[in-house]
C-alpha cells in the first residue's frame, strides 16, 4: 500500500492556514460594511481563489440552562438557517449537531445561535441567544476546543444558560480529501476502510464519464504500491482528489444531480462538499431555513442551501406576497424575519392588494385612516400609554437594543415619548465622518437603494402612477431630479424613530405636500394598485451641498403617524449625521433623490435592492460617494 501524507506536512499546512485566517480576520475587522469604506461590499453567489478562506465544521455540542424544558438550537449564518432536532424536556440540553459553513474573505462570518424552548402551545419562545466571530473563533481555537458561550436573554442581555460549541476549519486541501472520502466510503461495502478494484470501479462507473472509466485503473494502481489488491480510503481520497483538481472525473453532484462547472473547480469541490454532508444525513443540522424563527416553528422553506451558487432569490416580491417579510442585516449579512401581527397582515393585503379593497380606500376610508392616526396619536401621548412600552418591548425584545437608549425606561411618561427616544452619544457613527462626498444612511430602517429611478419601479415600487414629479409635488423644482438615484428609508415600529442628513449642506426651504395616511409597509408599496409615496402626506425638504448638488429629503407619513416633527430651520447648516427630526408613533418612511449622476451607491445594496430584498442599516452607514469625486480618483490613480 502508498503512503499517506505526512503529520509535519498537515501540521505545517493547518499553521498556515491559521495565519491566514488571523491575517483575514484583521482585514475585516478594519472593513466592516458601512462603517467607513469607500465602496460597499458586493454580494458574491460564486467564490474566487483568492476569496475562498476555508469550509469550517461547527457543533453545537449542549447547553446548560435555568429550567427543564425541550430545547431546540438555531444557527444563522449569512443567508441560511439551520436547526437541531428538539430534545427531551431536560435542564441539560445535548445536541451534538454539525453543520459545515463556507468562510469567505468578504463573506458573513458572524453565526447567531439562538436556543428555543419548544413546550408550548402557540409558539416556540426564544430564550437566550450568543454571537460567534467563527474567523476568530478558529484563530484563538485551533484545535476545535469545545468552548463555553454565555447565552444572553434577548430582552434584558441578562445570562440565561450557557451554550457549548466547537469549531474548526479545513483548508481546500484537506476539504477535496474529506470529500474524496465520504464519495469512497459509499462503495466500502464490509466497512473495513479498504477499497477492492470492484469497489472503486463500481464508483466510477456511477460517474458516467469516459475520464473516470479510462482513469479508474490507473488511479487504482498509482495507490496500490504492493499490489494486493486493495488501498485504504485515505490513500485513494488523496489521489483521487488531486486527480479531480487536474482533470476532473466528476461534472456533476452525486447527491443533488446539478451539473458542475468544470473550469470553476473550486465552487465546483464546495458545492459537493455541502450538498453531500446535506444530502446523504452526514450530519445532523437540518438547513434550508432563511430565519432562526422559522427554523424554531419548522416550517420547511426548502430552498437551495447554495447560495452562493444558483439562482436563490430571497426578496423577489417578498413584501406583497409571502407571509413573512424577510429583510438582511448589512452589519452580519444574516437573513431577519421582521414582526408583524398577522391579522395585521391579513388586514393590509385586503386593502392594498385588491381593487375591491382600494375601491373601499376611495370611498371614505381614507378619512378613517386620518381620524384613526390623529385619535392613536393623542392616545400615544396620553400617561396611561406608558402602560404599553414594556408589552412592546417584549414583543420586539430581540429588536430593540435599550443599552443604546440615553435615558432608563422609568424617564419616559408616555409611550410617544419612548417612540421618540434619543440614543447614547456614539451609538451611531458616522462613517468617513470627515468626508463630505460620502453620503450616509438617514434613519435606522430597512433601505432599498436604486441608481436610477427606472430601477426602483422595476424591482420595487409597483404602484403605477409613482413619479419623481408626484413625489416632490408641484412647488419643487424637479427635473434635475427626474433620471435620478433613489434611497428609501422604511422605519417600522421598532426603530429608533429620528432621522438624520444623509449629506453635508444647507437646508434650502420646506414644502409640506398634503396627502393620505397609507401605511409603507412593502405590502402596500408592491401594490400595482396604491401609490403610496405620492398620495401620502409628506414633507420636501431640498439640502444644496458641493459635492452632490441638491438633494430632496422626503418625510413621507404612514398610517398611526400622528405628526412629522424637524429640528431645522431653512437656512441651517447640517453636517452629514446631524438629526433633522423625528416621527410620532407608527411606522414611516424617509426617501432621498439625488440628481443625476451624482452618487455612486454602494455595490451591496444595489445588488440586494435588485433580488427586492431590503437590507437593514443603521443610522450613518455608508450609502454612496459622490461620482465627480470618484472620477477624480480614477484620474489620479
Amino acid at each position: 500500500m502508498g503512503n499517506g501524507n505526512s503529520t509535519e506536512t498537515k501540521e505545517s499546512r493547518r499553521s498556515k492556514m491559521r495565519q491566514k485566517l488571523q491575517n483575514l480576520g484583521s482585514h475585516r475587522r478594519l472593513r466592516r460594511p458601512g462603517s467607513g469604506s469607500v465602496s460597499g461590499l458586493a454580494s458574491q453567489r460564486s467564490v474566487s481563489q483568492e476569496d475562498f478562506a476555508g469550509i469550517a465544521l461547527l457543533t453545537l455540542l449542549g447547553a446548560e440552562m435555568k429550567f427543564k424544558d425541550k430545547w431546540l438550537a438555531c444557527v444563522s449564518f449569512g443567508e441560511q438557517t439551520f436547526r437541531t432536532e428538539i430534545t427531551d424536556s431536560t435542564d441539560k440540553p445535548i445536541w451534538n449537531s454539525q453543520k459545515k459553513l463556507l468562510l469567505e474573505k468578504n463573506g458573513p462570518s458572524l453565526a447567531r445561535i439562538s436556543v428555543f424552548e419548544t413546550n408550548r402551545l402557540l409558539k416556540n419562545n426564544i430564550i437566550g441567544y450568543c454571537e460567534l466571530d467563527l474567523l476568530e473563533f478558529v484563530v484563538q481555537e485551533p484545535d476545535s476546543t469545545c468552548k463555553s458561550f454565555d447565552l444572553l436573554d434577548p430582552a434584558s442581555s441578562n445570562v440565561v444558560g450557557n451554550i457549548f460549541i466547537s469549531c474548526s476549519v479545513e483548508d481546500p486541501v484537506e476539504t477535496e480529501t474529506c470529500f474524496a472520502k465520504r464519495i469512497l466510503s459509499i462503495v466500502d461495502y464490509d466497512e473495513d476502510g479498504h477499497l477492492s478494484f470492484s469497489e472503486f470501479s463500481d464508483l466510477m462507473n456511477a460517474f458516467g464519464n469516459l475520464v473516470a472509466a479510462n482513469k479508474k485503473e490507473e488511479l487504482f494502481k498509482a495507490a496500490d504500491l504492493n499490489g494486493d489488491g486493495a488501498v485504504t480510503i485515505d490513500e485513494l481520497a488523496a489521489l483521487l482528489a488531486v486527480q479531480q483538481e487536474h482533470e476532473p472525473i466528476i461534472n456533476s453532484c452525486p447527491v443533488c444531480g446539478e451539473a458542475l462547472q468544470i473550469s470553476d473547480k473550486l465552487n465546483a469541490m464546495i458545492h459537493m462538499t455541502l450538498c453531500f454532508d446535506e444530502g446523504t444525513g452526514n450530519q445532523t443540522m437540518t438547513g434550508g431555513f432563511l430565519t432562526d424563527r422559522q427554523a424554531s416553528y419548522g416550517w420547511m422553506f426548502k430552498l437551495s442551501e447554495w447560495t452562493h451558487l444558483s439562482t436563490y432569490d430571497v426578496g423577489l416580491n417578498t413584501g406583497s406576497s409571502a407571509s413573512h417579510i424577510v429583510v438582511i442585516d448589512r452589519k452580519t449579512k444574516r437573513l431577519v424575519e421582521e414582526l408583524i401581527d398577522s391579522k395585521i397582515v391579513m388586514s393590509m393585503r385586503a386593502i392594498y392588494q385588491s381593487k375591491i379593497g382600494l375601491r373601499l380606500m376611495d370611498q371614505g376610508a381614507k378619512e378613517i385612516l386620518q381620524n384613526l392616526s390623529e385619535k392613536q396619536g393623542k392616545k400615544m401621548n396620553s400617561v396611561e400609554s406608558a402602560q404599553n412600552i414594556p408589552s412592546f418591548l417584549e414583543f420586539f425584545k430581540d429588536q430593540i437594543n435599550m443599552a443604546e437608549v440615553k435615558y432608563p425606561l422609568d424617564h419616559f411618561k408616555t409611550f410617544n415619548e419612548f417612540f421618540i427616544r434619543e440614543l447614547k452619544p456614539g451609538a451611531r457613527p458616522v462613517a468617513c465622518v470627515e468626508r463630505d462626498d460620502v453620503a450616509v444612511s438617514a434613519a435606522d430602517c430597512r433601505l432599498m437603494a436604486f441608481q436610477t429611478v427606472d430601477d426602483s419601479t422595476r424591482f420595487w415600487i409597483k404602484g403605477r402612477k409613482f413619479s419623481i414629479k408626484g413625489l416632490l409635488g408641484k412647488d419643487v423644482h424637479s427635473d434635475a431630479f427626474l433620471d435620478g438615484s433613489l434611497a428609501i428609508f422604511r422605519l417600522a415600529p421598532q426603530d429608533y424613530h429620528r432621522f438624520h442628513s444623509p449629506v453635508s449642506g444647507v437646508i434650502e426651504k420646506f414644502v409640506n405636500v398634503s396627502g393620505s395616511l397609507y401605511t409603507v409597509n412593502p405590502i402596500a408599496v408592491n401594490s400595482k394598485y396604491c401609490n403610496v409615496f405620492t398620495e401620502n402626506k409628506r414633507t420636501v425638504v431640498i439640502i444644496s451641498t458641493a459635492e452632490f448638488g441638491k438633494v430632496a429629503f422626503v418625510a413621507i407619513g404612514a398610517t398611526m403617524v400622528g405628526s412629522i416633527t424637524f429640528v431645522r430651520q431653512e437656512g441651517d447648516h447640517v453636517k452629514k449625521g446631524d438629526e433633522l427630526g423625528y416621527f410620532s408613533f407608527g411606522g414611516s418612511t424617509v426617501i432621498c433623490v439625488f440628481e443625476k449622476d451624482s452618487i455612486k451607491i454602494d455595490e451591496d445594496l444595489l445588488a440586494n435592492s435588485a433580488r427586492s430584498l431590503e437590507t437593514l442599516v443603521t443610522v450613518g452607514m455608508q450609502l454612496g460617494v459622490s461620482f465627480p469625486k470618484l472620477e477624480n480618483l480614477s484620474l489620479e490613480s
